[in-house]
């Protein structure tokens, strides 16, 4: 099902769309975005010099350092009374990105979810059980919202209590399962392991996936433990451009399906910033068109993939973009929350116990994500106290947790125990199989 004909509208139609749009956008962002006036200004730029597409490359860029600069509510463009719902999500310095929405960004995001979740097959019969954390997280809600506006039943499971994650399947018929990748994999091996057949026992006929990225191996993966008929899809966004919605792939699964009237994307040379033509690989830029509360023009989302604009079989005639194939940044995602080193590193540095030497590790085990951060006691006379080693542990996770938004595991070492560098730090190490 297709939700929107501006989905399916010839090339010259998107983009005079788009062109109108950002022409809107621009002039709106430089009325009321003081950040972002200030750099246009700074780059020799009015509003009126965008006169088609092609000037887009004309504007300066917005990063995610800009979100900092201006915690927490800087970048909005409109007064607080004006706002309906606030989101936000951890920034390389333990800073929350701070997003909000009005009215009108709200009903505009959800109808674009709504388009992500009939892409993946959802319709107003199913059951569809939300499996991603709530709170100030994106992804849930803006599922939840977007499966409600098709029409679908939801249950706000969140995330975690397995025993009660298969229960609610098994009793409420769910039939659509919202989750990141690692956990959907986690899910299907309990069931399996508990004797039930997914194919036969369970409803559950479609995956709606984001938070982390999907492989080709992982998705052969979930067809073995949920069975051959289950469609699996994997969506794309971030909280700073509306959250979920921004993309996602339709069932030919042939890359994720760009909202073009919505959001202009571009791909950038990380290092030299050139735009490089439609299958090449690079950084993603997008242009937010329409937004009220958070305009955002160029903003570099530091993820790599290509772009491809041949129309799909789907009858989407909308811009592709293939499926995320890394950073351009040194960003982790651990079971679909963003972790930097140096989140990890601000906690661990208020700690006087240990000392300023730790190392990450990244492993996959029994389909989850585990992430292991072993530091160096400052004083070894610690070693003799199981009590006060315990105490300390518990310190370091709760603040971990705390600033970080997911569970990890500690190891502590003696002192002098962990590799020196003389040059650049290698303090990560992910041993996560490609793919699973």
């Amino acid at each position: 099902m297709i939700w929107a004909e501006e989905e399916t509208l010839p090339r010259g139609e998107i983009e005079k769309i788009q062109l109108e749009k950002l022409k809107e956008t621009v002039q709106y962002i430089y009325d009321k975005g003081v950040p972002y006036r200030e750099k246009m200004d700074a780059a020799g730029v009015k509003p009126e010099d965008i006169r088609s597409l092609d000037d887009l490359k004309r504007l300066p860029f917005t990063y995610k350092a800009d979100f900092r600069e201006h915690y927490p509510d800087g970048m909005f463009a409109v007064e607080k009374k004006e706002l309906v719902r606030y989101h936000a999500s951890s920034g390389t310095t333990g800073k929350p990105t701070v997003v909000g929405y009005t009215k009108h960004d709200k009903e505009v995001w959800l109808n674009n979810v709504a388009r992500i979740a009939c892409m993946g097959g959802a319709t107003s019969e199913d059951v569809a059980q939300i499996s991603f954390g709530y709170g100030t997280f994106t992804g849930a809600l803006g599922l939840h919202g977007g499966l409600e506006t098709v029409g679908a039943a939801v249950i706000p499971m969140s995330s975690g209590n397995t025993n009660k994650q298969i229960m609610f399947m098994q009793d409420m018929g769910v039939t659509l399962l919202v989750a990141t990748p690692s956990y959907a994999l986690h899910l299907g091996e309990e069931i399996r392991a508990r004797g039930i057949d997914a194919k036969k026992d369970l409803q559950v006929r479609i995956g709606l996936f984001g938070g982390e990225g999907m492989t080709e191996p992982m998705r052969d993966e979930m067809h073995k433990v949920w069975g051959d008929q289950f469609v699996c899809t994997q969506n794309y966004g971030m909280s700073e451009l509306c959250g979920p919605g921004v993309a996602g792939e339709c069932t030919e699964l042939v890359g994720m399906h760009i909202n073009e009237d919505w959001f202009i994307p571009e791909i950038i040379d990380p290092e030299t910033e050139e735009i490089l033509p439609p299958g090449e690989l690079g950084e993603l830029v997008v242009t937010c068109l329409g937004k009220e509360a958070l305009p955002l023009v160029r903003y570099r989302t530091g993820d790599l993939t290509r772009l491809f604009y041949e129309p799909c079989k789907c009858g989407r005639t909308t811009c592709r973009m293939e499926n995320i194939s890394g950073r351009a940044d040194d960003m982790m995602v651990i079971r679909g929350v963003n972790v930097f080193p140096t989140q990890i590193e601000e906690v661990l540095l208020k700690i006087p116990e240990i000392g300023p030497h730790y190392e990450i590790l990244v492993e996959r085990k029994n389909r989850l994500d585990v992430m292991t951060i072993t530091v160096e006691l400052f004083d070894d006379r610690l070693l003799d106290s199981y009590a006060k080693l315990d105490e300390l542990e518990k310190r370091i996770k709760a603040g971990l947790k705390s600033q970080l938004g997911l569970a990890t595991q500690i190891k502590l070492v003696a002192p002098n125990s962990l590799q020196r560098f003389e040059g650049k730090a290698k303090r990560v190490k992910d041993l996560r199989k490609d793919g699973l």
